[in-house]
């Protein structure tokens, strides 16, 4: 089985931590999830415009048309499912990202990681705490 295809701009929670550290992990994860955003409306109007479109032209014409809007509105879609995801995802680890000893937010190092069930176990800079965050 080959490794999954790596993304160079949101990388995994544990090498994402290690190379750029929690905050700016994290601070990725919401620039794309945003990203995506754009996406979907740029997409919307895409859809609204096609609509506009649609009411003249030749049959070859209504046909495109017909094609643009479908793709847009299937691009659309997945990349509003990819911005929820994305959304959701940093928001989850980010509950997580607490010393449950002291309290303090997102200053810790990754001590193992556990790929198969997605958990990492950290460990607190201030207090030296160990605790798991599912990724």
């Amino acid at each position: 089985m080959s490794a999954p295809p790596r993304n160079v701009f949101n990388p995994p929670l544990a090498e994402g931590v290690r190379r750029f550290g929690f905050r700016k992990w994290y601070e990725r994860e919401l620039l794309s999830s945003h990203a995506h955003l754009l996406l979907t409306i740029l997409c919307s109007i895409a859809l609204v415009g096609m609509l506009e479109v649609f009411k003249g032209g030749s049959l070859e014409e209504k046909l495109l048309d017909v094609l643009m809007f479908i793709a847009s509105g299937a691009i659309g879609l997945w990349s509003l499912r990819r911005y929820l995801y994305l959304l959701m995802h940093a928001e989850e680890v980010a509950n997580q990202a607490n010393c449950p000893a002291c309290g303090t937010y997102a200053r810790f190092e990754v001590m193992a990681e556990d790929r198969r069930s997605g958990e990492i176990v950290v460990r607190c800079r201030a207090c030296r705490q160990e605790w798991t965050i599912e990724a």
